[in-house]
């Protein structure tokens, strides 16, 4: 997912940020999927991530709540955030670029999609001993793996595109696999 060069460095900045995913999120999540959400677009790293989410969570602007686990039965923290920090990001928002704020809420909407059906999405590349580069792209869905490719390129560049627009777009990249592999987009094979 890319990040175009653009990332948050100021602590108020990054704080905002994960305030403003929150408030459009509009249902608590636990401590690794807030993380997932805010880091997947490499605007923030983790480091700057977890030191600014835990001061805000000090401050009041994020709320602890527990709930039980409908598989393990297990107690889980989650956090959801609170009317003062939903006032904090109303306020400040405007000082995020709108395209990072709009990017990384859609990402971040897809991201717990996935999330609610149990999927998972994982891609990979490596440099092999040929000069070639691989990219190995997976997506589980109920611990169940739904979707595995690998593919050899000769250019890094390409393959970076790939990668980018795998994490980006799983969903439509599966749909359009299936769509090829049953012949449903006969324009594209002429």
């Amino acid at each position: 997912m890319p990040s175009f060069g653009r990332k948050l460095t100021n602590k108020n900045d990054i704080k905002i940020f994960i305030l403003y995913l929150l408030q459009n999120i509009h249902y608590p999540l636990d401590f690794a999927t807030v993380n997932d959400i805010v880091v997947q677009n490499e605007y923030v790293n983790y480091f700057d991530f977890a030191e600014c989410f835990a001061e805000i969570l000090d401050m009041g602007h994020i709320i602890e709540e527990y709930a039980e686990d409908p598989h393990t039965g297990e107690k889980k923290t989650l956090y959801r955030i609170s009317q003062l920090g939903s006032a904090v990001v109303s306020q400040l928002q405007s000082n995020l670029l709108r395209s990072i704020r709009e990017t990384s809420l859609k990402s971040a909407m897809k991201l717990l999609s996935f999330k609610k059906r149990g999927a998972e999405v994982r891609c990979t590349t490596s440099e092999r001993e040929d000069g070639k580069v691989a990219i190995e792209c997976v997506i589980t869905e109920m611990d169940k793996e739904i979707l595995h490719i690998n593919l050899v390129d000769d250019s890094s560049a390409r393959i970076e595109r790939m990668k980018e627009n795998f994490e980006d777009h799983p969903d439509v990249i599966y749909k359009g696999i299936m769509a090829l592999l049953a012949g449903e987009v006969d324009y594209l094979l002429n």
